[in-house]
Order: structure tokens, then sequence, then C-alpha cells
């Protein structure tokens, strides 16, 4: 019975991404002229599992740009070649150029000849060129090795693989293919331990073989075919000498030859992995599930009151309802590294660019972040490093000149803080110069020339669109695009951005994001007969105001004073045209928002209470409106809309300006 192994293929495609990720972090971690021996066996091993997963899976042409890559690999583990600056960064583009044959074999596009030519090319180049001062590989003729096993006239192979081994998608003819390109191979099987025809799985092997390669062959060849599955078999190799070396040595089969040359042995069959891999829609699937239990259960919880023994087993209820959806979420959390990982790569890149020396530290890469906002929080974050690297690091003779060290140091933190994630990017450049920014905000008549400002408001200013204080446009920056749409990128998770900045001494941008979208805590506030939710991390406070703090301002409509600060009044029932049970302002309550850097008071009768809301998408099962963020379903079934507070500011800018544009 055939197996179907391109049933494997999604895994051997999600499996090779990842080892371009660590054949990437490996090679930035490299050094000129020294190398960490186990850091360029992790990059050739992940480099010989994508050459021979390819091969398996019939992508040859990756198989064969892999060959060379893996050679070169192969002559830095073996001291033969010299890491320099230059491998590296051609190593680093063979690696890009890995990842876009995979993207293009997985998403059935055309590959770019020209492209791989032309880097298969250089790498060969480089494989052809002797490196100064690096010893010389064993010739074919060279035999002085041969009494320690490295070379011999032939080898004589025993493999047994254990029996799930078909099932990691690995071929035993693949490798019997592999060998026969180093010499003449002879193959023995040995089927004592197939099972009778009842007994027998198609999925498992229970075949061993006995291999004689004859030929004069470096051990580390052979070594290497198995490097790859070395932990999923018994694997012993031993050399085979000539008649005139037979007389000084011992026997092959003797306890001193074996010994000197048994290949390592893997490990116990038994062994399992620690995790599966499970797709994002059966997760998504769970989730939802328990979404609806969390809604049962508080729906029970306001029809039990009544009932003492009921109350008691709700309340049981409620305590599994919650753990049970607590562990259920973290099924969807994956560390901030999937994110943090692809920026060492791009310091390296545009520090090699701009002409800079920059050094990333990161810290936090474990803290945990849900699915959906890791892959929404991507874009921005590149965002926030590049400008950093263009904008905030100074060039090394600028940093000496002010009495700084040459290179200059980006710090990229992740860490838990109030049931939220925080992020920070920051760096020891040369600040942010808050007159430039004032006066390029003028300019553009975003501010008025006689309005004062105060720092925060003036650096706040960074995020308006259009705005941009680089003197020459580039392909990094001075566009006036990027950082509105990183504000607009954070809100739209439910989170925000903020910015400090000291003249000659750096820059700091603070992320603050959710932990996940699928369920939040908020505070529900009642407008007329309608029940609304806001996100607890946009509330500041809630007040109840006086008459003297009211104030009218033209062109901005209602403020009040708090703490020495006018904020503007939005009145929900106005934003949703419903009506209310107090329309005097004094008789209701503000909810004191945070919304893009600004404080803003939302106008209702009253609060309800605080409870954590499993989030339904409007766009998804309706449409988008302006001003919500999504809905949830109450304990008592009615149905609460989630605001979405920084477009329902922009949505009252929108209607005041409307009315003021009527009245004009």
């Amino acid at each position: 019975m055939a197996i179907d192994i391109s049933q494997f293929l999604q895994t051997f495609y999600e499996e090779s991404f990842e080892g371009l990720d660590i054949m990437e972090s490996g090679l930035l971690s490299l050094d000129s002229g020294s190398a960490d021996s186990e850091v360029i066996n992790d990059i050739f091993r992940a480099a010989h599992s994508i050459k021979g997963g390819s091969g398996t899976f019939g992508l040859n042409a990756v198989a064969n740009f892999t060959h060379i890559l893996e050679s070169l690999l192969d002559e830095m583990r073996d001291g033969r070649r010299q890491v320099t600056k230059e491998g590296v960064n051609l190593l680093l583009e063979s690696v890009d150029c890995l990842r876009e044959m995979l993207t293009a074999a997985k998403e059935n596009q055309e590959l770019d000849t020209q492209r791989i030519a032309d880097v298969h090319g250089r790498l060969e180049a480089m494989w052809g060129k002797s490196e100064e001062g690096a010893s010389t590989p064993v010739t074919a003729t060279d035999n002085s090795n041969t009494s320690t096993g490295q070379n011999a006239d032939g080898w004589t192979i025993k493999f047994s693989p254990f029996p799930y081994i078909l099932k990691t998608g690995n071929e035993p003819a693949r490798m019997f293919k592999e060998l026969r390109e180093l010499g003449e191979l002879t193959v023995a099987v040995n089927t004592d331990k197939v099972p009778d025809f009842p007994e027998l799985d198609p999925d498992e092997c229970f075949l061993a073989w006995t291999l004689t390669l004859d030929g004069n062959i470096e051990r580390a060849a052979i070594e290497d075919v198995f490097s790859w599955i070395e932990e999923d078999c018994d694997l012993e190799i031993t050399p085979i000498v000539s008649r005139s070396e037979s007389d000084n040595q011992p026997a092959a089969n003797t306890p001193a030859a074996t010994g000197a040359a048994t290949a390592r042995t893997g490990g116990s069959s038994s062994s399992e992995s620690a995790s599966i891999r499970v797709g994002i829609d059966k997760v998504d699937s769970v989730i939802n599930l328990v979404g609806e239990l969390v809604i049962t259960q508080s729906m029970l919880s306001t029809t039990g009151s009544a009932y003492p023994m009921l109350q008691a087993g709700l309340a049981q209820l409620e305590r599994n309802t919650r753990e049970l959806q607590e562990q259920v979420m973290r099924m969807r959390m994956l560390p901030v590294s999937f994110v943090f990982n692809r920026f060492p790569r791009l310091v390296h890149d545009i520090s090699e660019k701009l002409g800079k020396k920059i050094e990333l530290k990161m810290s936090g890469e474990q803290t945990e972040l849900d699915k959906t906002v890791i892959e929404k929080v991507t874009d921005p974050l590149v965002h926030l490093i590049r400008n950093s690297l263009d904008h905030g690091i100074e060039m090394p003779e600028d940093r000496l000149a002010a009495g700084k060290p040459e290179t200059g140091t980006v710090w990229l933190d992740a860490y838990h803080k109030g049931g939220n994630i925080i992020i920070e990017v920051r760096d020891d450049g040369k600040g942010i110069d808050k007159a430039v920014i004032l006066e390029k905000a003028i300019e553009r008549g975003l501010v008025d020339a006689n309005t004062h400002l105060e720092d925060n408001q003036i650096l706040d200013l960074i995020f308006q669109p259009g705005l941009s204080t680089a003197k020459e446009v580039s392909d990094l920056s001075g566009r006036g695009v990027g950082m509105d749409v990183v504000r607009r990128n954070m809100e739209s998770l439910g989170g925000n951005v903020e910015i400090r900045s000291t003249m000659g001494e750096g820059s700091t941008l603070t992320v603050r994001l959710p932990l996940t979208l699928a369920i939040l805590d908020g505070q529900t506030i009642e407008v007329g007969n309608e029940n609304y939710i806001v996100p607890l991390i946009s509330i500041i406070e809630s007040t109840q105001i006086k008459p003297e703090m009211l104030n009218y301002v033209a062109g901005k409509g209602e403020t009040f004073m708090l703490r020495d600060e006018y904020i503007p009044v939005i009145r929900l029932h106005e934003i949703f045209e419903s009506k209310p049970r107090h329309t005097d302002i004094t008789k209701g309550l503000l909810v004191v928002v945070e919304a893009e850097g600004k404080k803003t008071g939302l106008f209702v009768d009253d609060l309800l209470g605080q409870q954590q809301v499993v989030i339904k998408s409007l766009e998804t099962n309706y449409k988008k409106v302006d001003g919500v963020s999504g809905a949830t379903i109450l304990g008592d079934g009615s149905i609460a809309l989630i605001l979405d507070v920084p477009g329902l500011v922009r949505l009252s800018q929108e209607n005041r300006t409307d009315r003021l544009k009527l009245s004009a």
C-alpha cells in the first residue's frame, strides 16, 4: 500500500520556514574569524533537513540550491573555511532566496529563476574560492586517517529505522540514493521483524538493512546522509580495510574496531512529542463554543438566584467555566518572539545600508499574546523599529562627537502590566526635536501658530497624517506615512501608543495592547433603555460634574473642567439617536476615556457594573458600524454593543463639523 506523502506537505513547509528562521538567527550571531561550532551545526542541520525534505516532495530546485549552501556550511563547521562578514551576508541572502522559493512552491507561483541563478552562482564562486588560512581538506588519495575510521576502502552500514519513521515523512530509499552518489552501494534487507499479514501496519517500517559502500569515502559524508534522522534509528558504521592493513588491525567486527567506528545511536522509540500541530480554525471553533458556554452560564446565574442549592452549583459552574475559558484562550496564545525574531535581521540590513553601527537588545520574548494580535502588531512594530534606526540613531562619527559610544543601541522589550501587554521600543539616539515638529505642524496647518502646546502634545503631533521631519525622502522614511498608521492599527486592536523623548538622550515608544481580541473586561453603561460596553482599558475614571465645571467652546462644543484641563463631552444618546433618561448633564454621569492620546467625557445615564464579555464581530455577521467594535450577549439574554472609543471620538468630531457647516 503506497503512502500519500502529500498529506505531509503542509507540515514540511511549516518546519522549513521554522528552519530558515533558525538559520537566519544563527547566521546573525556569527562573528567574523571565529564561530561557535554548535551554532554552525544548528544552521547546517536546518539546511540539511530542508534539502532532504524538498527532495522527498520533488522540489528539486530547492534541493539543488540547498546542496551548495550545505557544502559551504560543512566547510565552516569542519574549520576548513573561515567565517567572514561577506560570507555571512551571502548566506543570509541565500536564506532569503530559499524562503522565496518555498513560498512560491507553496502558493503554486513561478520561481524567480534569474535571482536563483544569480545567488547560486555567487555561492558556487565562494565555494570554489580557497579561504586564506583555511586548512586543506582531506583528498580522495589521503589515507592517513584510515586507522581512525575517517577514510577507508569502503564501509559497512547497519541501518535499523524505528517503526514510526515513515510517519515523519522520511523514506529510506531516498537515503540510499544519496549513498549511491558517494560510491558503489550494495543493499541487503533484513525482514526478521516483519509481522504476519493481519498485524502488518502499512504506515510503520519493520525492515532493517545492511549496506556495503565501496570507495575511498570520508566517514563524515556518510554521517551527513543520516544526520537528520539519527534520533529515529539505530545506526552502526564500520570501515572495510584492505588485506594489507587487516594484518595489523583488529577485525572489523571486534570490539576494538566497532567501538571506534560506531555512530551515535538514536533514542528510545517510545519517546513522544510534547506538542501537536492544530489548525487555527479548530482552535477558533473551540473558543467560540466556550464563549457560548460563558454566555449560558451568565444567563443561568441571573435566573437561579432564588434557589440556594442551584446557586451553589452555578457558582461552581462559573469557576469551572472561567478556568476552562482561560485554558482554551491559552491555545491561541503565542510568544511575542514570533514577531521579535525578524528584527535582528532588519537591524542588520538597515544598519549596513545606512552605514551605522547599531546593536539590538531584546527582552521578554516569551511574553504571550493572542495570535490575531501578533499578526496585526507586526507591521506597526516594523515602522517603529525603522524610525529608531533611521531618525533616532546617529552616524558613528556624530555619536563620538557627542561623547557617546559609536555603536547605538535599540531596546525591544515586552512585558505584562495590568492585564495588558506592553511593548517598548527605546533607543539612545539624538531624540526628537520638538521645535522642528511644531514648525512642520504649523507649516501644514495642523495647529495654529498662536496655540500653546505642552511637550507631550507636540510629540503627539507625530501621529498626524502627512507629518514628517525627514530632510530627504528615502525608501526608509520621509514620505509622511507610517506613524499615523501605527496609531490607527493599535487602536483597532483596542490598544494605544505613546511617545516620550529627550533631546540628546533618545526616545521611547510604548505600545499597550489587550492580551486577546476574543474576550475583554468591560464596563456596562446605560443610555436610556439601551446598554453598552466600554472597554476598561479605555476608561480613566467616572465622575458627576457640577454646573460651574461646564463650558461651551465655539467650534468644539461642550467641555468640562477636570483638574485644570478642558475635556470635550460626547452625548451618546445623540450619537446613537436614543431617548435618554437625563438630558441635563449634571444629573447623569461622565465616563472619562482616552483615545488617540486625548481625553473625552462620555455622557451616560448610569453605570451598571463590570464584567468579562465575549466579543462577537458585527462586521462578520452584519456590517461595519461606526463607533462600534462588536457586540456581546449579556446574562439576561439581551445584546449590548461594544463601543469603539477612538471611532466614537472621530464620529463626534464629524457630526460637529457637519452641524457647523449647516449653521453657516
